[in-house]
């Protein structure tokens, strides 16, 4: 299977309109309120980074790469996150996120079809403003960690993120305190936080482009 030019052709000026922004980013956001505020980047004297949303075509629906982190990491182990990570001195936002996913999942730049990016999000934490790009591959190549930090190489059906069955919300103990936290359940696989709110506006703009059946 292959991307039909007429879907990346809406999508791709899907991303050049208005974006959802921190309204998509908020329904998947904890539900604490030091989480939902901080979400712009506005104002923000913070490090910045760069990740990619690969949509890949298949013979069964269009999906979405993720990458597992390995248990074994002093931060954010076993955590679902876009290939990605911090700009290096000299290169571009669309180069560090492009870099990113050649270091961790052998991704060549070369092949990616960059369509636009999605809203800039602030993460409290590690004190990064992220730059999400959303790219295209065709055909799928064959993707594998490359990375010390990377454990595993997800494909998410784009289909299935979309079931609202696949959106859960728990209580959680974080900060302590209890918090609900909405998050995506991917065969087994919780993706939560930053990542699950850039990838609920990703969403939200795949619905609005249309995907393919």
């Amino acid at each position: 299977m292959t991307f039909s030019v007429s879907f990346l052709d809406r999508l791709s000026t899907r991303l050049q309109r208005p974006l959802p922004g921190h309204a998509a980013h908020r329904r998947m956001a904890p539900r604490y309120d030091m989480r939902r505020e901080a979400l712009s980047i506005e104002n923000r004297t913070c490090r910045e980074a760069a990740v990619l949303a690969l949509l890949l075509p298949s013979d069964d629906m269009p999906s979405v790469v993720l990458t597992v982190r390995r248990d074994d990491l002093n931060d954010h182990a076993g955590q679902i996150s876009f290939p990605g990570g911090e700009r290096e001195e000299g290169e571009s936002l669309r180069e560090a996120a492009l870099r990113e996913a050649d270091e961790e999942v052998d991704l060549p730049p070369s092949s990616v079809q960059l369509l636009g990016g999605l809203t800039p999000l602030f993460i409290p934490p590690s004190n990064f403003c992220v730059h999400p790009f959303v790219g295209v591959v065709d055909p799928a190549p064959v993707l594998r960690p490359t990375d010390r930090e990377v454990a595993e190489v997800l494909h998410a059906p784009l289909h299935h993120l979309l079931d609202p069955n696949t959106r859960v919300v728990e209580t959680w103990a974080l900060h302590d305190e209890a918090v609900e936290v909405p998050y995506y359940d991917l065969a087994g696989h919780t993706v939560w936080g930053a990542t699950a709110m850039m990838l609920s506006e990703l969403l939200a703009l795949v619905e609005d482009a249309g995907l393919p059946k």
